[in-house]
């Protein structure tokens, strides 16, 4: 019985299933094919009984085919891949992973089998994020976010969305910073300008790694400043008219009773107070809509004309500096120090719009007029005759110039907002644990590198992921 036992242990999947197909098809009987193979009749009956269940469910038709859809081998490298998917494609906490294999697969699992099984595939994803070539990242852009109030400095690239930087830290100073973007240097890292807020460490660490490399200010932070200075002055100015209209209404009533001295200078202080207040909030909100409309837009004037606009509205502002200081000086203040970091882009814009002025030989005014239309929206009649005349002047060169000017426009972005928006998905991952390991961050890091894009503004990106993107993809 021994010898029998270790006959059939032996056995592979492949030789079981012969012996089934035997068992169907030979005249011996099962006794007699048992003492041949060297296995017992139990076992041979329970190799018949697995065989029956197999053919069963193999030409047994279900009751609704449409049920249906197609059947899967649940093996464990399976159950592996779903551990995975639930966590880092579904935001699925370890527990939840544990709950879903047991109430949709009847499959127990512990949360330290889930931990492992995270682990496992560390070191891979950190071979992998460390073979990747950035040296075709161009315009990087930089920020922080925070995880149970520590930072996680993030980098990706303008153009692919790749993530070349994502590790946790304890502080985010210059050193911090500038061993990161040492380390990502060495495996290429070597854009042509990077893109940031006013983070001191941040750009310190910036400059300490590439000192001949700029870094331009990120526009979306000065003009949310901006918004904010405008909606506080704007909700003033109504407080002052809601004030003044109460007192209206007690002069009212007090008319009627003969006190109306009782209210007039109350309500003459509340009307001046009003007009000051309404004149402030007009004048500050033209003022933040020129730097947005004007100055800071893609398709704007050249750089020295946007130099003196910005010179302008921060003397506009420090003349009115005293009716508001500790809203107006905060944000004056920013724009005289961030002045030549948020116009940087310009500059770049100007260059390349004088080489498309001189590769066609058309005008630089005419290139820049171009540059405007692309701005309008084509649903606009005034669109369309600018369009036309814009036709006329330049003539057969005109398509191939808008297409030029499209190119330079898409090549110079303005802000960080991509990496602003990567750290929104981050968010949905950090939220599920107090602290945050840097294993965790690279293999995070690789998953959102490789995952591909379901939508985007960009066709280009759509079902693509930011490392084909960066890789195999001429940039932009």
């Amino acid at each position: 019985m021994g010898h029998n036992s270790s006959v059939a242990a032996k056995l592979n999947p492949e030789q079981r299933k012969q012996l089934f197909i035997e068992m169907q098809s030979s005249a011996q009987t099962i006794t007699a094919l048992a003492k041949n193979k060297g296995v017992s009749r139990s076992f041979l009956y329970k190799q018949q009984q697995k065989g029956n269940q197999a053919l069963e469910l193999g030409f047994s038709q279900p009751k609704d085919e449409s049920d249906i859809v197609y059947w899967i081998p649940v093996t464990k490298n399976w159950i592996f891949q779903v551990i995975l998917g639930l966590i880092f494609i579904c935001h699925s906490s370890y527990r939840g992973v544990v709950e879903f294999l047991r109430d949709l697969f009847d499959y127990p699992i512990s949360v330290a089998t889930v931990h492992n099984r995270v682990n496992s595939v560390v070191e891979k994803a950190q071979e992998i994020n460390k073979s990747q070539d950035l040296s075709r990242v161009k315009v990087g852009l930089k920020d922080e976010i925070f995880q149970s109030r520590l930072p996680v400095l993030a980098g990706i690239d303008a153009f692919s969305t790749y993530c070349y930087l994502l590790a946790g830290a304890e502080h985010r100073d210059e050193d911090t910073w500038g061993y990161h973007l040492l380390e990502a240097s060495e495996q290429g890292l070597n854009p042509d300008y990077s893109i940031a807020d006013a983070g001191k460490g941040l750009r310190a660490g910036h400059k300490a790694v590439w000192s001949e490399k700029p870094c331009h200010g990120d526009v979306f932070h000065i003009l949310h400043q901006g918004e904010g200075l405008e909606n506080y002055l704007e909700r003033r100015a109504k407080g002052a008219t809601s004030r003044r209209e109460k007192l209206e209404a007690k002069m009212n009533k007090a008319k009627k009773k003969g006190q109306g001295n009782r209210w007039s200078k109350k309500l003459t202080v509340a009307r001046f107070a009003e007009e000051k207040a309404q004149t402030l909030a007009q004048d500050v909100s033209n003022l933040c809509e020129w730097l947005k409309n004007d100055i800071l837009a893609l398709a704007g004037p050249d750089y020295r004309s946007r130099s003196q606009l910005w010179d302008f509205i921060v003397a506009e502002l420090k003349q009115r500096e005293a009716l508001c200081v500790h809203r107006i000086r905060p944000f004056r203040t920013a724009l005289e120090n961030q002045k030549e970091d948020l116009l940087a882009f310009a500059a770049v814009l100007d260059e390349k719009l004088t080489d498309i002025s001189q590769r066609f030989n058309i005008p630089l005014y005419l290139v820049r007029k171009v540059c405007f239309l692309q701005e309008q929206k084509s649903q606009q009649n005034s669109y369309w005759a600018k369009w036309n005349q814009l036709h006329h002047q330049i003539g057969s060169q005109f398509y191939l110039l808008t297409e030029a000017v499209e190119q330079a426009m898409k090549e110079t972005p303005r802000a960080s907002s991509l990496v602003e928006n990567f750290n929104s998905r981050l968010r949905n991952y950090f939220f599920l644990r107090r602290t945050l390991g840097n294993d965790y961050l690279d293999l995070l890091r690789f998953f959102l590198n490789h995952r591909t894009f379901m939508r985007s503004e960009h066709p280009e990106r759509e079902g693509k992921s930011p490392t084909e993107l960066l890789t195999v993809l001429k940039q932009f």
